[in-house]
């Protein structure tokens, strides 16, 4: 009797044990949740779609709000949140849409049909572009609206057409335009390369002795066109034939971490171009290039860049405004924590005479100058010829801040120049904590006033004498051309 019930326990335990080993083992295991993707009859590729092997480096996050910089922000060229095996439809450009990635196949169709299959589909949809693989895309346009939202993950390599006269004689002024494509992100660790370098070659381009008025039209590389709720993010991109990014007609527009490069005499290579667009935030991006780093243009409205390193190039710039006497307005600008290198310019204003409008609302606080020829600068007499003529009218240009501006000058010009309309004055143009020194030789030279009213508030190097104090008599009727 007392041999079975010890047999009776050792069997009891035996059962517990086994029991609770499978109860710990359960709480470890989870299932992976697929989808599947439904390529449209017309679409190259496998009869049967396969769901494409997710990166285990991260999974995509929620769209940044528009006006908070990340409080750990990545370095640029860093990887890109991921494609996650929870929650996303993965579109494979060559795994489900047959796609060849040599980069000498035109792979332009496999893409955009990509993009139109995750377009029309519900939910989260991420169309790839693998790592190890690059992409020979034609000029093309992917259109929104989506059902759901959709994310462009470059981890491989995208390459234009390295000749100009393969493209379409109607559509060179464009490569990749994203046309009301709301909530889309563009992101992650790959390449764009825009080969732009026979485009900069060709024989009208202004530094070849031509003319930008004659038949010279270049593509713009990524062009995002009335498309809100925007994130570009992570990528390197590289000899935009023209303008690497141009924001037009957008809202809400959060670009972080990218790397963006031309050569330093790459004509009007523009790195980020913001126009007619409202609510940017511009974050830890490095842009060297031939023309402006960041270049802001009429219409546009809540701007915020931080932590953007520039040069060589043209410096950021507000402008050019009012040519041909249009009417611009640009305000809330803010410019903080940045550093300009080897610059033409450091931070710069550029109207035409004849225009009207205004800029106001502009703050420049912690930039860190290297060798800049033009640290500050506003110029209202922009003119790329010989021939403009001064006109009664101007953009107001007002309410300006230059707040901790320090580092050192090429000396061919002065490292302070405001260069104001005889019509219509700059007001309240205010510098503290400015710091400017040669980076060559011992002298100082002077900075540079022209009907520019404003003040100091700490002791500044060089000293600004120039200014004007108080207001001008016709503040009245300046301040009617105020936009906002």
């Amino acid at each position: 009797m007392e041999a079975r019930t010890a047999i009776a326990l050792l069997l009891a335990l035996v059962v517990a044990a086994s029991f609770l080993c499978d109860g710990v083992h359960s709480r470890h295991h989870h299932h992976t949740k697929r989808h599947s993707v439904r390529p449209p009859s017309h679409a190259p590729g496998p009869a049967g779609p396969r769901r494409a092997p997710s990166p285990k480096h991260g999974s995509p996050s929620a769209p940044p709000p528009a006006r908070t910089p990340p409080s750990a922000p990545p370095m640029p060229g860093a990887p890109a949140p991921a494609p996650s095996d929870d929650g996303d439809n993965v579109y494979d450009v060559i795994k489900d849409f047959g796609a060849v990635g040599d980069g000498v196949t035109d792979d332009t169709d496999a893409i955009k049909t990509a993009w139109d299959t995750a377009c029309q589909d519900d939910g989260e949809g991420v169309v790839l572009a693998a790592a190890g693989h690059s992409f020979l895309v034609h000029t093309t346009t992917f259109t929104g609206p989506c059902q759901g939202s959709v994310t462009l993950q470059i981890d491989g390599t995208i390459v234009a057409p390295s000749e100009p006269t393969t493209w379409p004689a109607n559509s060179k002024r464009n490569w990749l335009v994203f046309y009301k494509a709301d909530g889309m992100a563009l992101r992650g660790s790959g390449l764009i390369d825009g080969k732009g370098q026979k485009w900069w070659d060709l024989p009208c381009k202004p530094h070849k002795g031509g003319s930008t008025h004659g038949p010279c039209d270049s593509p713009v590389a990524l062009r995002f066109f009335m498309s809100n709720n925007v994130t570009v993010q992570g990528l390197r991109v590289q000899d935009s034939p023209e303008f690497h990014f141009r924001f037009d007609s957008c809202r809400g527009v959060h670009v972080d971490s990218l790397s963006i490069s031309s050569p330093a005499l790459s004509p009007n290579t523009d790195g980020i171009h913001v126009e007619n667009t409202q609510d940017v935030l511009i974050t830890n991006t490095v842009v060297s290039n031939g023309d402006d780093c960041v270049s802001i243009g009429a219409g546009t409205l809540n701007v915020h860049i931080e932590n953007v390193t520039c040069g060589p190039g043209h410096g950021i710039s507000i402008g050019s405004l009012g040519k041909q006497g249009s009417r611009a307005c640009v305000a809330n600008i803010t410019v903080r924590n940045a550093v300009i290198r080897h610059s033409d310019n450091g931070v710069r204003i550029k109207t035409w005479q004849g225009g009207s409008g205004s800029v106001s609302a502009v703050t420049f606080e912690n930039v860190r100058m290297d060798a800049v020829r033009n640290p500050i600068i506003i110029d209202q007499y922009y003119c790329l010829t010989k021939s403009c003529e001064n006109a009664t009218t101007a953009v107001f240009v007002s309410d300006i801040t230059y707040a901790g501006i320090r580092g050192t000058y090429d000396v061919r010009g002065p490292p302070i120049h405001f260069g104001c309309s005889d019509a219509v004055p700059c007001t309240n143009i205010t510098l503290s904590g400015v710091e400017l020194l040669p980076a060559s030789g011992d002298t100082v030279d002077s900075p540079f006033c022209w009907n520019v009213y404003g003040n100091t508030t700490t002791p500044i190097v060089p000293p600004v004498a120039c200014l004007i104090e108080g207001v001008p008599r016709n503040v009245d009727e300046a301040s009617s051309l105020k936009c906002y």
